[in-house]
């Protein structure tokens, strides 16, 4: 199932989150990102509010070669990453994967260098959520 919206793409997958996560960074890998974050917001909720809420984990990967290039092009680019993936627990059981939408997020920095860095990392997550 296709989960895009204007400011991201994914889809609904047949394993559980922790499969999930463990395929999403194997292929994220392949593509050369690293994971610099993880947020688990179920347990955060839990510990923090008291209240119960379903697998819900943010990833901050990072494809480093692209990022200092993109860098070294606009300083202030830094704000905008790492690239998010979010994985969570459907209400019908099955998994959801989301990334951000790269092209999105640098379209309205209005530099066309950097709408090109966003095309190349679409690509490289698109790839990743093909191998799931």
């Amino acid at each position: 199932m296709d989960l895009t919206t204007p400011y991201a793409f994914g889809k609904t997958v047949s394993m559980s989150c922790a499969e999930a996560q463990l395929k999403v960074r194997e292929e994220l890998a392949k593509e050369g990102f690293g994971v610099l974050t993880e947020i688990d917001f179920r347990k955060t909720f839990t510990e923090k509010l008291q209240k119960d809420f379903r697998e819900y984990t943010v990833l901050g990967a990072c494809n480093p070669s692209i990022a200092y290039e993109a860098i070294t092009q606009e300083l202030n680019l830094g704000i905008l990453l790492p690239c998010n993936v979010i994985i969570y627990s459907r209400d019908d059981g099955r998994t959801a994967v989301m990334f951000m939408d790269p092209i999105a997020r640098f379209s309205f920095i209005g530099n066309p260098e950097i709408e090109e860095f966003g095309i190349k990392v679409t690509a490289k997550l698109e790839r990743v959520l093909e191998a799931l």
